[in-house]
């Protein structure tokens, strides 16, 4: 092949042009060899082969068609059992390491001919295509820390993507953006068929009772994140917290077919809901909440809901001066002893209210919904003899607790009720023994 392109070379070099006369530009070839070479015909010399690149004759040979797919043959086909023997091929370069005018090296180099020469060998050719090939159909994800992790794995849905860009002056160094759904959506166009775009849907906040969420679309996922995050910073709500770790109050709330009850928690308890309200509260800067999803669960509903319900709440004072009454908190923690948190200006006086008003205060919360609550059945061992036995020996210690707790609450100690009458009917703890000195022991 290298010796019919130096013959041709040879001859164009030898052809001279006129500068003047009618004559013709090329002058006549002197043997009849070189007018064959000079000789052009018509030759269809395109195909399948030459007509596509190899990269997608690779693809057609380790790939399945989509109707193929649907038929079961993609069973055996694999990323980790293509190997695709092109990559680390170089058109010109073989085992033989030689210089091909027209392959790897021009056919002129300035005024010279470049001419075939032998290259020297290389032996590890060889060895560095199959350490080549040998690493191909192991795919290496990236590694994240386990703070860095999303819902499920390494997939976006709950992974941080950090504050909003900055908008002039404004900036949000104090903000997260959680991603909270990251999908694929399709729509069917007159003239382009099926245009498939990306659609995020993310939430914002600085921990600290402020809050938004927004949507982005675009063919690339990187794009729509970015819409998104930025969106949501342009879309913050102000959310009322109490105490600065939970909700102002229970509260029911509705969109579209999604129902959330949600219960205030003490300092502790932590965040016992949907991972989509517990993603939000994490950002809002909510700690202790208990939520209960009825309903649908598609995961804009649920934000928009829970949204819906931190924006509704009312402060205690409100309550208090709606309903015209003392709000009044009864918690485990105080042992249950009555705390004021808030009063209206006039209160209600007993004729005032009717018998058809709300006094629960979780039907209030609730919007006159009352929850069913599961039957709680007794344990097993209830109806064992030696439980019985319990129950009896046990029976004169029943309220011992509840009789302690009211006669502190009452007289400030235990006693009993004929203290006033026998001074000595009071409980008393002997004296310490005092502890002799080294002196008195020697």
């Amino acid at each position: 092949m290298a010796k019919p392109l130096l013959d041709v070379t040879k001859i164009f070099q030898k052809l001279s042009i006129r500068k003047y006369g009618p004559a013709p530009l090329l002058t006549r070839p002197d043997t009849l060899a070189q007018a064959r070479l000079l000789t052009t015909s018509a030759v269809l010399n395109t195909n399948f082969f030459n007509k596509l690149p190899a990269s997608h004759l690779w693809e057609s040979i380790t790939t399945v068609s989509n109707a193929g797919k649907k038929r079961g043959r993609a069973k055996t086909v694999s990323k980790k059992n293509i190997k695709d023997l092109n990559k680390g091929q170089i058109i010109g370069v073989g085992k033989a390491n030689i210089v091909w005018p027209g392959l790897s090296a021009p056919i002129i180099r300035g005024k010279e001919l470049v001419e075939q020469v032998q290259l020297p060998e290389d032996p590890d050719r060889e060895q560095k295509l199959i350490a080549l090939r040998n690493t191909m159909g192991f795919r290496k994800f990236a590694k994240l820390t386990p703070l860095e992790r999303g819902w499920s794995g390494s997939k976006m849905p709950g992974r941080s993507l950090g504050p909003p860009d900055p908008i002039g002056d404004e900036t949000f160094t104090d903000f997260d953006t959680r991603v909270l759904a990251l999908k694929t959506i399709v729509i069917m166009k007159g003239n382009f068929g099926r245009k498939r775009r990306l659609s995020a849907f993310v939430v914002t906040g600085n921990k600290q009772g402020l809050g938004g969420f927004a949507m982005g679309k675009a063919l690339e996922g990187r794009v729509a994140l970015r819409k998104a995050k930025n969106r949501s910073a342009q879309k913050l709500m102000h959310i009322r917290l109490f105490e600065n770790h939970t909700v102002c109050h229970n509260f029911f709330t509705q969109f579209g077919a999604t129902k959330i009850y949600v219960w205030q928690k003490p300092e502790g308890y932590g965040l016992r809901c949907h991972r989509a309200i517990k993603t939000i509260c994490e950002v809002i800067g909510i700690k202790n909440l208990y939520a209960k999803v009825e309903g649908s669960t598609n995961v804009n509903c649920v934000v928009k809901a829970f949204f819906l319900g931190l924006i509704r709440q009312k402060s205690p004072e409100e309550m208090a001066e709606e309903k015209g009454l003392h709000l009044v908190q009864f918690c485990k923690e105080n042992n249950y002893f009555p705390k004021v948190v808030a009063s209206p200006s006039e209160c209600k006086k007993a004729e005032d209210i009717s018998k058809d008003e709300i006094l629960d205060f979780n039907r209030y919360c609730f919007q006159g919904k009352v929850i069913l609550q599961k039957k709680k059945y007794a344990p097993f061992y209830t109806k064992l003899p030696s439980y019985y036995t319990y129950v009896v020996k046990q029976e004169k210690l029943r309220n011992q607790p509840e009789v302690r707790k009211n006669l502190i609450a009452e007289y400030g100690e235990v006693r009993s009720f004929l203290a006033d009458k026998y001074p000595e009917c009071k409980q008393t703890r002997p004296p310490k023994k005092e502890q002799q000195t080294e002196d008195e022991v020697e």
